[in-house]
């Protein structure tokens, strides 16, 4: 018997079904169904996930959607054609626009007007009047196209259901039809769906009650199966095959037609892409275009024509256009950086002849897909240009793409847990103890936590978290991925709005718009611009010196010799500790060293085995071979070791003759095989075409499996290219401008890898004086002030620094102290009129110091007995009577002043830095009892040393590649150290690594040139000592005079010069959260 299923639900109805796309139709085709009709609840935002399912499997996917009406009417619809496709999306749209996020409204009258061409089947719970009028209006409407689901709902009298509601259907000349409801592909995941369906209810599954479904049948079933359950109707199970036939849309048949508004008037798109062109050239080549280049730009011009890519090039050029006439900083990246036509448009930075990359990795007429061109804008500044896209556009045909936030790890246990009622301590503890998303969680882990892995709730929560890990949890907003359509864009896809003002996306991301070769522009946001841009315009503004990415100083050695230093904290691309211990290893000395450095950083290299047989040749330990002068040719630059993409594809092109798209299509079947196994059918053709061009089949061998080793992470060099770009900019300007740089990045936060103490704590090391925030002398922003008669100039920390005070309070106080700086805190309130509470945020941001002289207690004092005076309205009305009012006189308190200890405290929790002393100063005479070093003297130490370090930790980084290892890097009062923890300690001290704020460490200094690692033995969390810390004092006042004179410490302490001179300056981390009197110091995790 043949059998189609119509009514499946996947995973992409949101905590609704549970299994994909992928599980359902490979088990549709073990069990012999003929088709699937994936139903997803209001959405269409898991069908290309179906299609590619289909696609793989062969079984044919019948596109459909159940639409849930406000009125309780559930009907499943499926478009016939192409424009009954559209008829859906575009009531998809409607609801959505009234649901607004995750939610869409839809009404009877709604489906009457746009259910041409669809079939409509009704699916009923009971057959009584209510059904009987639900079942009238759709036979009204659908016609022939109307029919009514029979379906085993596992209740008392179900057949008697059956019998009722085929006799309606009857009464009503609606044909029946067999539907299973399937929500999972097998019975074992009945359990997840229940999870599922209390996570959606927010309830635990103790009382979830009939919310849950009442059987477990709702998984796919074989034909023979469905005609035993359904011996009555064998018309209804043939009609799912009937309406299978009748459904011939298919995705396929979307076309994709680009947009048109760039193009010049009177011109047809690939004449005015020449003409802008042409147009460009002398900002590139004033000189003319030499004849290289010239050759290149006419092979790209003649690809894209036949490609038809024109329009795509002109939005890109129009946008990137619109950007650089409002001052917006931007770039493009990616593999358009391999194009001449992209670097002549002004669209990418990268001179494509000079810098020899390979065009065919951007375009290639094999590929048969669109090209791919990523632009990155100053990320403050993006949104002017993403609402110029939708105004330009219009909000018809523009749309961003949606992102799938899918269930990893801590969210699954979290999730999971509750709905199966453990306890939140439990939970927390649990979902603290993962680090990568897909980790499994040992029994071991379990019992080290004080749990009972034996546990069955603790044992099933764990299962089936594993189960949910991967599954869609909802939709959010890509990055600023754009879909830009010629006609409706609601005509292909269903289009929601966004959570963000203004905004609105489509229901597919991108992979699902690239299945289906879709146009995208990337619109992505990049910090580094903004600090960039606004590093330039402090440059201008403080040093008269015009400078812009097109004007720094290429080649600069100083740049270069603080790159090799590894001095590159904040700078793009070469800041991560990964990247700081190479650069010292591969010493960058020009432009390409910094492109190998960027890409040499990344899983290929380190998979392929690629990393140090390139170091050992370019110190000249490994002598380099070239098996013949074509190769030296390909990988002559790289020392004879593929590190990028093109390289592989190269060597593809030269040694074995495959031609440009070939290569190509290698590359992207490198980059999935792990996934596909796509990449053996190019293994024969590769080997061959090496031998047949006289390499011997050992080498062509080796060759292939060094590929086939880093493919899946190859990096493209064009990429790396225009990341070098703005990683040597952000380098030039610190080396030279490191005041700028810092009050910059400050700027530009949240931003990078570090957090603004650490930012802080270089910029000192750069000899950048920093000035605390003041009521009387910072702005908003972070500024420069001139420093002596030179051209020195410190760095103002910014009221943006302080925690919780909105930027309309400072700009009101900025103003007002315009003409007359404060005397009092009682004169800032009068003549700002900010609330008290931006005035106590001041306070314990010790903003008042400064220049008030007023420490954090009597600032707070102050403020508090502001609420008991007139309010300024009124004493402005008083005085304008000429009546006096007399001042209430609080009477003079000597409050107790706060420790140093506990000033720290309050300057991480409000300002997330301090200028006093690093928290582990007070600590210093208690470490050193017990044998603790500095981390300065750790790292100074010979290689093969034993010892014990401490400090806080900032960082923890357990990359893929690193088969395991966690690195950890630690800061006290000397600076940071660098540490590496492996797995087998790792899992033994789990809780102290993941979980510590300051840690102390035994271990073995391991020293090679310049990079200098503590392997750790033994690990100790030390979080406790910081609980004292408020109740710490120095015992003598920080150096004075410096800046505005910010005096430290109470009256009456030692004078600073009698004390010992002081340890460097500290280079402190980021606090969140903290109580006032403990240090709780949250670092960075990354994987």
């Amino acid at each position: 018997m043949r059998y189609a299923e119509l009514q499946v639900t996947t995973h992409f109805s949101f905590l609704r079904g549970a299994s994909s796309a992928q599980e359902l139709f490979e088990t549709a085709k073990i069990l012999g169904i003929g088709a699937v009709g994936v139903v997803d609840r209001n959405s269409l935002a898991g069908i290309v996930r179906a299609l590619e399912a289909s696609r793989s499997t062969g079984i044919r996917l019948v596109v459909g959607c159940r639409l849930d009406l406000q009125d309780g009417m559930s009907i499943l619809v499926y478009p016939t054609d192409r424009v009954a496709y559209s008829r859906l999306t575009r009531l998809i749209t409607l609801g959505k626009s009234r649901g607004g996020k995750n939610n869409c409204i839809l009404h009877w009258n709604d489906v009457v007007a746009y259910a041409d061409g669809m079939i409509g089947i009704l699916v009923p719970d009971l057959a009584d009047e209510t059904c009987a009028v639900q079942l009238r209006k759709l036979a009204e409407i659908f016609g022939d196209r109307a029919y009514l689901s029979l379906c085993l709902r596992r209740r008392p009298n179900d057949q008697l259901r059956l019998h009722e509601l085929s006799n309606l259907a009857i009464r009503f000349k609606v044909k029946t039809v067999v539907t299973n409801d399937v929500l999972f592909h097998e019975a074992g995941r009945r359990q997840l769906q229940d999870i599922v369906t209390c996570i959606r209810h927010n309830t635990t599954i103790d009382a979830v009650g009939f919310e849950r479904e009442r059987h477990a049948d709702r998984y796919l079933k074989p034909p023979d199966e469905m005609e035993r359950l359904f011996p009555r109707y064998p018309e209804a199970l043939r009609r799912t095959i009937e309406i299978a036939d009748r459904c011939k849309f298919s995705l396929e048949e979307l076309t994709y037609q680009y947009p048109e508004e760039a193009i010049v008037p009177g011109k047809t798109a690939q004449e005015s892409l020449e003409h802008y062109l042409w147009e460009c050239v002398p900002n590139r080549y004033p000189e003319g275009l030499p004849p290289e280049v010239l050759k290149t730009v006419r092979h790209e011009l003649a690809l894209i024509q036949i490609m038809k890519y024109a329009p795509y090039f002109l939005t890109v050029f129009s946008i990137v256009k619109y950007a650089r006439s409002q001052g917006i900083l931007c770039q493009g990246r990616g593999s358009a950086a391999n194009s001449a036509v992209c670097y002549i448009l002004g669209i990418t930075s990268i001179d494509p002849s000079t810098n020899d990359l390979l065009f065919e990795r951007f375009v290639s007429q094999e590929r048969d897909e669109p090209p791919d061109i990523d632009v990155d804008f100053e990320h403050e500044r993006r949104e002017e240009v993403i609402q110029w896209i939708y105004k330009t556009y219009t909000r018809e045909k523009a749309a961003l793409c949606a992102t799938v936030t899918r269930y990893r790890a801590k969210g699954a246990i979290r999730d999971v847990g509750r709905a199966l009622g453990l306890p939140e301590d439990v939970i927390k503890a649990l979902s603290s103890g993962m680090w990568s998303w897909s980790e499994e969680v040992p029994d071991q882990n379990i019992r080290d936590l004080g749990l009972n892995p034996d546990d069955r709730r603790l044992a099933l929560t764990l299962r089936l978290a594993q189960q949910l890990m991967g599954a869609p949890r909802h939709l959010g907003q890509h990055p600023g991925g754009f879909v830009l359509t010629h006609d409706r864009l609601d005509d292909l896809v269903p289009i929601e709005p966004a959570s963000m003002k203004d905004r609105q996306i489509i229901e597919w991301d991108k992979d699902d718009v690239e299945a289906l070769k879709f146009m995208k522009v990337d619109v992505l946001a990049l910090g580094m611009l903004t600090c960039m841009s606004k590093a330039f315009d402090l440059i201008r503004e403080h040093k008269e010196v015009d400078l812009d990415l097109a004007k720094i100083e290429q080649e600069d050695s100083k740049t270069y010799a603080m790159i090799r230093r590894a001095d590159t904290l904040g700078t793009f691309q070469i800041e991560s500790r990964a990247q700081m211990s190479m650069l010292p290893r591969l010493r960058p000395q020009t432009f390409y060293d910094l492109v190998v450095q960027v890409a040499i950083v990344r899983p290929g290299p380190i998979q392929g085995d690629m990393v140090h047989p390139y170091l050992r040749r370019r110190e000249g330990k490994e002598k380099i071979e070239y098996p013949t002068p074509e190769l030296e040719a390909v990988l002559g630059k790289t020392l004879g070791v593929p590190l990028f993409q093109e390289s592989a594809m190269r060597v593809a092109m030269v040694c074995a003759g495959f031609t440009g798209g070939e290569a190509d299509q290698l590359r992207k079947s490198m980059a999935t095989f792990k996934f596909t196994g796509g990449v053996s059918r190019f293994k024969d053709k590769l080997v061959s075409g090496m031998v047949k061009n006289g390499y011997t089949a050992e080498f062509a061998e080796k060759t292939f499996s060094q590929l086939e080793g880093f493919g899946s992470y190859g990096f493209p060099e064009s990429h790396a290219a225009s990341f070098a770009l703005i990683a040597y900019a952000s380098s030039f300007v610190k080396c030279h401008f490191p005041d700028a740089f810092c009050a910059a990045l400050l700027n530009s936060q949240p931003m990078g890898f570090y957090a603004p103490a650490q930012i802080v704590g270089c910029a000192k090391n750069h000899g950048v004086q920093i000035l605390p925030v003041c009521v009387n002398r910072s702005r908003w922003d972070c500024t420069l002030e001139r420093v002596g008669n030179g051209d020195r100039h410190a760095v103002r920390l910014g009221m943006r620094m302080v925690k919780g005070l909105a930027a309309a309070d400072a700009a009101r106080i900025v103003a007002a102290r315009m003409d007359t700086v404060f005397e009092s805190i009682d004169d800032m309130w009068r003549r700002s009129a900010v609330p008290s509470e931006a005035l106590k945020q001041l306070a314990d941001a010790d903003a008042y110091l400064p220049s008030l002289g007023l420490e954090r207690r009597d600032a707070i004092w102050a403020i508090k007995a502001l609420r008991d005076e007139p309010l300024p309205l009124f004493a402005a009305a008083a005085e304008r009577e000429m009546k006096a009012i007399a001042e209430q006189q609080e009477p003079e308190v000597a409050l107790r002043q706060m420790t140093d200890g506990h000033n720290v405290i309050a300057d991480y929790s409000h300002v997330g830095l301090t200028l006093r002393e690093h928290p582990l100063a007070f600590l210093r005479k208690d470490l050193q009892k017990k044998n603790i070093v500095t981390c300065a003297a750790a790292m100074n130490a010979r290689d093969g040393r034993w010892l014990m370090t401490a400090g806080l930790v900032l960082v923890r980084q357990k990359p893929g590649s690193a088969k395991g290892v966690m690195f950890i890097t630690i800061e006290d009062e000397t600076g940071a150290a660098n540490l590496v923890v492996w797995p087998s300690l790792f899992e033994k001290r789990r809780r102290v690594v993941l979980g510590s704020s300051m840690m102390a460490i035994n271990g073995k200094i391991q020293r090679e040139g310049d990079v200098v690692h503590l392997v750790a033995q033994q690990l100790f969390d030390l979080s406790g000592d910081l609980s004292g810390l408020a109740d710490r004092d120095t015992g003598f006042r920080l150096p004075t005079g410096r800046g505005d004179e910010f005096a430290h410490g109470s009256p009456g302490s030692s004078d600073s010069r009698d004390r010992p001179k002081p340890l460097p300056e500290p280079r402190d981390i980021f606090v969140r959260d903290l109580h006032i009197d403990t240090l709780k110091v949250k670092a960075r995790n990354f994987n």
